[in-house]
C-alpha cells in the first residue's frame, strides 16, 4: 500500500515516494526526534506476514547496521508501525551511477575514483562476512562532492537466502519479484545465475561489470530480453574493443581478472582490485588483438612458448615448440632482464621462475630473495613489496598471489600481486623444494630434510599434514618437487634416492586412493603440459614424454625439448608450465651447490679469483 505524503512512520514522517522495487517502495521522510532526513523502504506484505523470514532479516539487519563505512549508505534501524515494517537508511543525495551512465561513458580519469571508492566499500562489508549480491550501478550514488555510496549491501541475502535466481521471472531492470532479491541478470555472476551458492566473488564479478559500463557505456552482457541476458552472462565474452583506447594495461588486466566465468580462476579479493586500481595510471595498456580488443600475451598462438630470462650476461630467446620433433615451429626470441641491482641467484639450491596457470605472467627471485613480477606482454618487472629472503616461488591457480618460502623466518608465505603484506601459511622445519597450488586451494609442498615426503596445507594456511613417506627399504631418501595433474586428484613428484638407489625417479601420487608408483627413472621436476605430456629435466635439458591423465601412466618413448636450462643441487631444474602451454626457463646448465665465480688462468693451470688482492 503506496504511502502519501503526512504519513507517519513511528517517529518519521514521510515527504516523498522516492522509487519502487523488489523490496517495496523508498520513501524520503524526516526523522522527527533528530531532525534529519531519512530514506524508508516499506517492506512487502508477502515478507512481513512471514514470521520466519521476518526474524532472519531481522537477525542479519544486526550484521548489516554493524557496516560503518563512509562509502556504505547506514542502516539505521528497523521501524514497526501497525501493520508496516520499514527499513530506516541513510537518505544520500545525488544521482545514481545508473544515471549518470545513461548520459554516457565515464572518462578514465572519472570513472577510476568512483571504482575506487565502491571496491573499498565492497572490501570493508567482505571484512566482516557481507555480501552485496545484487551490486550494480543503480545500488551507487555518486554525491555532488565525488563521495560514493554504496546502497542495500547484503539486503539480498537478508530476504531470501533461499531465492534462485534463474527463474524464469527475474528482471533486467528490477532486482526482483515482489519479496525476493535475486539480483539483476546483467549483473549476476555466472555461478549465481545457475543457482549456485553466491561467494564473495560473486561481488568481484559484479564489480568488474558495473566498472566495464563506467568505461564503455554499455553493458557487458546485455541483451533485448532476459534469457539472451542470462545466456551472454554464463557464455559470452564482453566486446573487449568497446574500452576506451586510453584505458590503462592494468585497468584492463584487472577487468579480465574480475570477469573470469569459473569463480575459482576469478580474483579471490576485492582488496586486491582495490589496490590495482590505485596503481593503475602508471602502466601502459598491453597489447591487444585488432579483432576485439582484448589482452593478448606475445605468441600464445603456439604450442610451445619458451620464455628465456638472462642470466650473467646469457640471452636466452623465446621459442615454439611441438613436442614430435617433425612438426617444430620457427623460432621468436626476446629476454626478460632482472633489475641490473638484484640479479639472479645460481648458486641457491632452489627454482627460482615461475610462470601462472594461464601464461600471462612470470615471477622469479633475485638476490636477496627479492620477488619480481613480469607481464610476458610488457617491458617491465615489478617488484613485490614487503618480501626479502624468498626462494621457490609457485603461483595462484588464478594468477592473482604467489606462495613463496621465506629463509629469514622459516615459513611458507603468499602474498597478492595487486599489493599487500604477505601472509604466513605455516612454518617449516627445513627450507621449502617446491610447491603447486592446486584450484580447491590446497599447497602441496616438499622441504629438503632427510626421509621428508610430501605435505599438503590450506591455502589459507594451517597445520600441515603429511601426504607421503619416503620408502627406506627401497633406499629412498627424500620426495620432492610435487606438481599438481589436471583435475587435482593427482600429483607429479621427484624421488631422490640413497647409495643404493637409482638417483632420481619421477613419480605420480593418486590423492584419493594414496597409491603411488615409479613412472621415469632418472628425472626430476615433472610438469604436466596441456599437449599430454610430462615435461622433465635431466642433467640440464628437458625432455617430454607422452602421459596417460586417466590410467596415470607413460604411454612412449621421450623426446628432446630444450637444453642449457639452469639445474641446481638435487633436481633444482629452474623451468615451469603452464597450463595453457607455455613454458619459461633460466639457462644455464647443470650447477652444484657452489656458486661460481670468474678467475684467471695461467699458463701452468693455476686459478687466480677476478678482483684477488695481490
Amino acid at each position: 500500500m503506496a504511502l502519501t505524503p503526512g504519513t507517519r512512520v513511528g517517529v518519521y514522517q514521510v515527504t516523498a515516494l522516492i522509487g519502487s522495487g523488489g523490496m517495496g517502495e523508498v520513501y524520503r521522510a524526516r526523522d522527527t526526534k533528530l531532525d534529519r532526513d531519512v530514506a524508508l523502504k516499506i517492506l512487502p506484505e508477502a515478507f512481513t506476514g512471514d514470521r520466519e523470514r521476518l526474524a532472519r532479516f531481522q537477525r542479519e539487519a544486526k550484521v548489516l547496521a554493524s557496516l560503518n563505512h563512509p562509502n556504505i549508505a547506514a542502516i539505521y534501524g528497523l521501524e514497526d508501525s501497525g501493520d508496516t515494517r520499514a527499513l530506516v537508511l541513510e537518505h544520500v543525495q545525488g544521482p545514481t551511477l545508473a544515471e549518470r551512465i545513461a548520459h554516457g561513458p565515464l572518462p578514465v580519469g572519472e570513472a577510476l575514483p568512483i571504482a575506487k571508492q565502491i571496491a573499498d566499500a565492497v572490501a570493508a562489508a567482505h571484512d566482516i562476512g557481507v555480501i552485496h549480491r545484487d551490486l550494480k550501478p543503480a545500488n551507487v550514488k555518486v554525491k555532488e562532492d565525488g563521495t560514493v555510496k554504496v546502497l542495500d549491501f547484503g539486503l539480498a541475502k537478508a530476504v531470501s537466502a533461499d531465492s534462485d535466481p534463474a527463474q524464469p521471472d527475474t528482471e533486467t531492470d528490477a532486482a526482483t519479484r515482489m519479496g525476493m532479491i535475486m539480483g539483476t541478470v546483467a549483473y549476476m555472476s555466472p555461478e549465481q545465475a545457475r543457482g549456485k551458492p553466491v561467494g564473495r566473488r560473486a561481488d568481484v564479478w559484479a564489480f568488474g561489470v558495473v566498472l566495464y559500463e563506467m568505461l564503455t557505456g554499455e553493458r557487458a552482457f546485455g541483451a533485448d530480453h532476459r534469457s539472451d541476458t542470462l545466456a551472454n552472462v554464463l557464455s559470452a565474452e564482453p566486446d573487449w574493443g568497446a574500452l576506451p583506447e586510453e584505458t590503462p594495461g592494468r585497468l584492463r588486466q584487472v577487468l579480465l581478472a574480475c570477469l573470469q566465468k569459473d569463480p575459482k580462476q576469478r580474483v579471490r579479493d576485492i582488496g586486491d582490485v582495490q589496490l590495482a586500481i590505485e596503481g593503475v595510471f602508471e602502466t601502459p595498456a598491453p597489447r591487444t588483438s585488432a579483432a576485439d580488443g582484448r589482452p593478448q600475451p606475445v605468441g600464445w598462438r603456439w604450442p610451445w612458448v619458451l620464455a628465456g630470462v638472462v642470466v650473467g650476461g646469457l640471452v636466452v630467446g623465446l621459442a615454439a615448440w611441438s613436442l614430435t620433433p617433425q612438426l617444430r615451429r620457427g623460432v621468436t626470441r626476446f629476454v626478460v632482464s632482472p633489475p641490473a641491482t638484484a640479479p639472479l641467484a645460481p648458486s641457491r639450491n632452489h627454482r627460482d621462475v615461475a610462470i601462472s596457470p594461464d601464461g600471462r605472467q612470470i615471477v622469479y627471485a633475485t638476490v636477496g630473495g627479492r620477488l619480481y613480477v613480469r607481464l610476458v606482454d610488457q617491458l617491465e618487472s615489478t617488484r613485490l613489496g614487503g618480501v626479502e629472503g624468498a626462494s621457490n616461488p609457485f603461483f595462484s591457480p588464478d594468477g592473482t598471489s604467489v606462495g613463496f618460502y621465506s629463509s629469514g623466518d622459516g615459513t611458507l608465505k603468499k602474498i597478492s600481486i595487486l599489493g599487500g603484506p604477505p601472509v604466513t601459511l605455516c612454518e617449516l622445519p627445513n627450507q621449502l623444494r617446491g610447491a603447486s597450488w592446486d584450484r580447491d586451494d590446497t599447497i602441496i609442498f616438499a622441504m629438503a630434510q632427510l626421509g621428508s615426503g610430501l605435505f599438503q596445507v590450506p591455502a589459507v594456511g594451517g597445520e600441515p599434514t603429511a601426504l607421503t613417506t619416503p620408502n627406506v627399504e627401497q633406499a629412498e631418501l627424500l620426495h620432492l618437487w610435487p606438481a599438481f595433474l589436471p583435475g587435482g586428484q593427482a600429483v607429479l613428484f621427484t624421488i631422490v634416492g640413497g647409495a643404493g638407489a637409482a638417483g632420481t625417479a619421477i613419480a605420480v601420487l593418486d590423492l584419493e586412493s594414496g597409491d603411488q608408483k615409479s613412472l621415469i627413472p632418472g628425472g626430476t621436476n615433472a610438469q604436466y603440459a596441456p599437449t599430454g605430456h610430462i615435461v622433465y629435466a635431466v642433467e640440464g635439458a628437458l625432455r617430454g614424454v607422452p602421459f596417460d591423465l586417466g590410467g596415470l601412466e607413460v604411454r612412449g618413448d621421450p623426446v628432446p625439448v630444450l637444453e642449457g636450462v639452469m639445474t641446481k643441487g638435487v633436481g633444482a631444474a629452474n623451468f615451469s608450465v603452464s597450463a595453457e602451454g607455455s613454458l619459461v626457463y633460466i639457462s644455464g646448465g647443470p650447477q652444484g651447490e657452489t656458486a661460481q665465480s670468474l678467475v684467471w688462468v695461467d699458463r701452468e693451470g693455476q686459478e687466480e679469483p677476478v678482483g684477488a688482492s695481490p
